[in-house]
C-alpha cells in the first residue's frame, strides 16, 4: 500500500500538529509501510530450510568443541560460532540472526518466522480480533463480550491462502536491462539482494502449533509450491528456485535508516531484513517506512553495511544507472492474481485428463 497505509506501531508521542513548532509533524516509534504478499510461501519455506541448517550446525559446534563454525546456508554467511567443553555457545561473531537461529524472514526487522506467526499480532494489533491460540478458547481477553473470535481453523485458511498466492515474476530483459542486471552484479548488490536461493523440497509444511526452533514439526498440511497457482521453477533434486532477490539477513543500514522505536536497541534499529526485490517496480513507495518515492532515493538511503555499495552506484554514469534501473523495472508483481487463484481452484477440481500441453510436450520428445 501507498504511505497513508502506513502503521504507526508502539509510539511514545506523536505531534501531527507540530506543537513544539520545530517544523516537523514528528511521532517517536515505527512507521511501517505494508509489503506485497506475493510469493509468501516460497520465502517461508527458505526461512525454514535455513533454520534447519543453522541449528544441524550449533549441533556441530556442541561435538566440537573449541572449533570455530561458519554458520553459512544457501549460500548466506550468519558469521561464526564456537562451543566449549561445558556446552556453552561464544555469539561474538553471530551476524543477522537472532541466538535461537531461527531465520525470521518476515516482517521488515526479521521479526515473524511464517506467514501465521505474523497473521496472530496482526490480527489483534490491525483489527483487535484475539486468537484463540493466544488468549485461550472462551475467554473475552479484550472484555468487549465475544470469545472464540478468531478460531485456529481460521488462522489456518489465512495461512494457506496467503502461502498460495502467484509469485512475482520478471518481465523479458531489453538490451538496457540486461546490461543493468550485469552492473547489478558488478556494483555489489548481489552480495545481499541474492537473484535466487533454491529450497531442498517442494512442499511447504503448515503446522500447528509452530515452533521456531523446530521448523519440521506438527505438520498438518502440506502445500506443492511447484503447482499453481504459486508455480516456482523445479531444480534437480527436488527443490525449486525463489528469485526473490533478497538474502533473509538482518543487515546495519546506518543512521538515515535508523528508527526510533522505545522497545528496541540503537542497533536493533539500525538493522532490517534485506528487502525483496522481486515485483518491485509495481511497489512504490520503498523502504521500510515508504520515505522514497522512487528507486533511486532508496538506493541513496542505503548506508552502514550497504555504504559501500551505494557509492558505487553513484559513481556510474547516467547511462549507466538508466540501466540498472531498467533492470530493476523487470521485476513485476502477477497481473491478475485474484483470476489465476481462482482458475486454479477451478483446475484443481476437474478430473485429471491429459492436456493438450503434456502431448505436445511427449511429441516432442519422441521426434526432438
Amino acid at each position: 500500500g501507498g504511505s497513508n497505509s502506513n502503521a504507526i506501531i508502539a509510539p511514545d508521542s506523536i505531534d501531527p500538529a507540530d506543537l513544539d513548532l520545530d517544523g516537523k509533524a514528528t511521532f517517536t516509534g515505527r512507521f511501517a509501510n505494508p509489503p506485497f504478499l506475493f510469493g509468501s510461501g516460497g520465502v517461508e519455506l527458505l526461512g525454514l530450510e535455513m533454520t534447519a541448517v543453522l541449528h544441524a550446525l550449533k549441533q556441530h559446534a556442541l561435538a566440537h568443541p573449541g572449533a570455530e563454525v561458519e554458520l553459512i546456508t544457501k549460500g548466506v554467511h550468519f558469521g561464526t560460532i564456537a562451543a566449549t567443553a561445558a556446552g556453552e555457545i561464544d555469539w561474538t561473531n553471530l551476524e543477522g540472526v537472532e541466538r535461537d537461529l531461527v531465520v525470521r524472514p518476515f516482517g521488515r526487522k526479521g521479526e515473524f518466522v511464517t506467514v501465521r506467526d505474523f497473521d496472530v499480532g496482526a490480527m489483534q494489533f490491525h483489527f483487535g480480533m484475539q486468537p484463540v491460540e493466544v488468549v485461550g478458547s472462551d475467554v473475552d481477553a479484550d472484555g468487549d463480550g465475544y470469545v472464540n473470535e478468531i478460531r485456529v481453523g481460521d488462522l489456518s485458511s489465512l495461512h494457506v491462502f496467503a502461502a498460495t498466492l502467484e509469485r512475482p515474476y520478471m518481465t523479458r530483459l531489453s538490451k538496457a536491462a540486461k546490461r543493468g542486471f550485469g552492473l547489478f552484479r558488478t556494483v555489489g548488490c548481489v552480495e545481499c539482494h541474492k537473484p535466487a536461493l533454491r529450497t531442498q523440497r517442494r512442499e511447504l509444511p503448515l503446522r500447528f502449533p509452530e515452533v521456531p526452533t523446530q521448523p519440521f514439526a506438527n505438520v498438518y498440511y502440506e502445500v506443492d509450491l511447484s503447482a499453481p497457482p504459486v508455480s516456482f521453477d523445479k531444480v534437480r533434486r527436488g527443490g525449486l528456485e525463489i528469485p526473490l532477490f533478497s538474502d533473509l539477513k538482518r543487515h546495519d543500514m546506518g543512521e538515515a535508516l535508523q528508527e526510533d522505536f522505545a522497545q528496541a536497541s540503537e542497533q536493533a534499529n539500525r538493522e532490517f531484513v534485506t528487502a525483496r526485490l522481486w515485483g518491485i517496480a509495481d511497489t512504490a513507495p520503498y523502504l521500510h517506512d515508504g520515505r522514497a518515492t522512487t528507486l533511486t532515493d532508496a538506493i541513496l538511503l542505503h548506508g552502514g553495511e550497504a555504504q559501500p555499495i551505494r557509492e558505487r552506484f553513484e559513481g556510474l554514469t547516467d547511462a549507466e544507472r538508466r540501466d540498472l534501473l531498467a533492470f530493476l523495472r523487470s521485476l513485476r508483481t502477477p497481473e491478475d492474481p485474484v483470476r489465476d487463484l481462482l482458475d486454479a481452484s477451478k483446475a484443481a477440481s476437474k478430473p485429471k485428463k491429459h492436456s493438450e500441453g503434456w502431448w505436445r510436450k511427449l511429441l516432442r520428445a519422441l521426434f526432438s
